[in-house]
């Protein structure tokens, strides 16, 4: 059996086109438009994701073998989900990741990122294609999957601790909870009821002093530090340090069930890499971001060598996220970041590119190697579905779900309408706006004018054809289900600002509509407008109240 993997991994990992695995061709037609063309909850094989839903031409077919001999290789590594598992309760390695686009990683499509080890990862696991988060910006998302609630209920709904109001805005903000309350439970309170052991590492931004991982369940708590100049211990946001302290509390706690929650700072701005990280991907959109992704691929190569050495991979529930869709605009010092093609927009827009993320989970014996699932899922599912998965029943009053048949591969994905509520103005260009899946329909509302888009996602992945206008009875259903579903959570609204500047609304949110800004397609031209943009868009803000603001 080793002589046989060994053949199979060296054919999957032989060097193709200077080096770099040959491009997952993203389709630019017909109704899949991409890498999330909508197919049954029984899902499909990653070779077959490559072959179809990826639009791979006979040109690129090595690449679905390489994909398919990887796969192969991970079911003869762990066995069929039908084997038998280890006994006992499984561990739990939650890996979040920080701005990460759910186009950033090479099992997703994107040809200029080497992600090896979180591509074999997908082979071993299922991938989701469609799955949300519950808001397109950190702290709101963090929260729903740590409660189980949406972000409109806890009203914690955008970054801590929050944008200021402009007079560029039409309407303020709500006034949001500066931390998830104590009183609101978390997955590790949920697991030390049942023998867990649980440890966070990195970035918690749900709450100051007083409201941190210790006070929420959490037995110990590595924070992590930045390096602006990273090295192989220590890399650009500490990921070496975080993956080094997660090792040492797995080797701790290898006797008993635990809870890893792994939030690296990865690959949110300001962002560095090994210089010979930014040589190998010289070609890349962004060499230092691809880099990066570089970087944060070879420490989950080595959680999960980890795993392997001390005999818990077969125990251990691997998941691997992100906390929203990737920044697309000029941000920072940092002119090109990445892109989220084909999806529209990205971090801070309730558009496909600030709502999808990438999800990989893992666990041999019961979760299906090698599948791709459409069907849309949501981070706050995470509490029901690991409950369950680690045999207690879910709680009542959460506004997740439970996975854990879906996922197991014994039930279709649960039938459900999608809802979100962002009620801010964004550095990223975003208006107050919510937003309805319902089936392949999406409905984006805004706030500030009134007006509602809808799109076909089964023929419009891209969100570039709104049908509004043809459709007035689906919009209006799905407005309605959209405001009772507000009143339901008790989300907060907007008010009217009475210091509003018509003027400086308009030459930021008319004149450019930054959700409609593709950089993959960029010019230069438009490369400085957006640069110009985000200039005014910056010194709208009040200069006193941008200390310390950081999403």
């Amino acid at each position: 059996m080793t002589r046989i993997l060994t053949a199979i991994c060296l054919l999957a990992a032989m060097p193709s086109r200077a080096g770099l695995p040959d491009p997952l061709v993203l389709n630019e037609a017909g109704s899949d438009d991409g890498p999330t063309a909508l197919a049954s909850s029984t899902g499909r094989s990653t070779a077959a994701c490559v072959a179809d839903g990826f639009g791979v031409t006979p040109l690129h077919m090595k690449t679905a073998l390489r994909f398919s001999l990887l796969a192969l290789a991970g079911l003869l590594a762990f066995g069929p989900a039908s084997r038998g598992a280890e006994p006992g309760r499984p561990n739990i390695l939650f890996i979040l990741c920080d701005d990460l686009g759910i186009n950033d990683l090479h099992c997703y499509g994107r040809q200029d990122h080497r992600t090896p080890h979180l591509d074999r990862l997908a082979t071993q696991g299922t991938l989701f294609t469609a799955a949300y988060c519950a808001q397109p910006i950190c702290s709101p998302s963090r929260a729903a999957i740590l409660t189980g609630k949406a972000p409109a209920r806890l009203h914690l709904t955008t970054f801590l601790p929050g944008r200021p109001d402009a007079v560029s805005q039409k309407l303020l903000h709500p006034e949001i909870q500066m931390q998830v309350p104590l009183g609101e439970k978390m997955i590790p309170e949920y697991m030390k009821a049942f023998g867990y052991v649980s440890g966070a590492f990195g970035k918690w931004h749900v709450g100051g002093n007083g409201f941190g991982p210790l006070e929420q369940g959490f037995d110990t708590y590595h924070v992590g530090s930045a390096n602006t100049k990273p090295s192989d211990t220590e890399g650009g946001k500490g990921e070496y340090d975080q993956t080094a302290a997660v090792e040492a509390f797995i080797e701790a706690n290898r006797n008993r069930p635990f809870f890893v929650y792994l939030a690296h700072n990865t690959p949110h701005i300001p962002y560095a890499a090994q210089p010979r990280r930014i040589a190998n991907n010289a070609a890349a959109f962004d060499p230092v971001y691809a880099g990066v992704i570089e970087t944060l691929d070879d420490t989950v190569g080595r959680l999960l060598a980890r795993l392997e050495a001390l005999q818990l991979a077969r125990k251990t529930i691997v998941i691997f996220t992100s906390d929203n869709g990737g920044l697309h605009v000029p941000e920072g010092t940092h002119p090109k970041i990445t892109h989220n093609t084909p999806y529209r927009a990205g971090k801070g827009f309730v558009y496909q590119g600030g709502l999808r993320i990438p999800l990989i989970v893992r666990w041999p014996g019961h979760v299906p190697a090698g599948r791709v699932v459409d069907d849309p899922v949501i981070n706050t599912d995470w509490i029901p579905t690991l409950l369950e998965l680690i045999g207690e029943r879910p709680p009542s009053g959460l506004d997740g779900v439970s996975l854990a048949a879906f996922l197991t591969g014994r039930a279709p994905a649960p039938a459900r309408t999608f809802f979100w509520h962002f009620p801010h103005y964004t550095n990223q260009g975003s208006r107050p706006t919510g937003a309805v899946r319902d089936g392949n329909w999406m409905l984006v509302e805004y706030y500030d004018d009134a007006k509602a888009e809808l799109y076909d996602l089964g023929i419009d992945i891209r969100e570039q054809h709104d049908v509004a206008a043809r459709q007035p009875g689906r919009v209006a259903q799905m407005r309605a289900a959209l405001a009772a579903w507000r009143k339901e959570v008790g989300a907060q609204t907007n008010t009217p600002n009475s210091q509003y500047d018509p003027a400086r609304f308009r030459e930021l949110y008319i004149a450019v509509d930054a959700s409609r800004f593709d950089p993959a397609i960029a010019d230069p031209a438009r490369w400085e407008q957006m640069w110009s943009w985000r200039k005014g868009m910056n010194a709208a803000v009040p200069r006193a109240a941008k200390k310390g603001k950081r999403e």
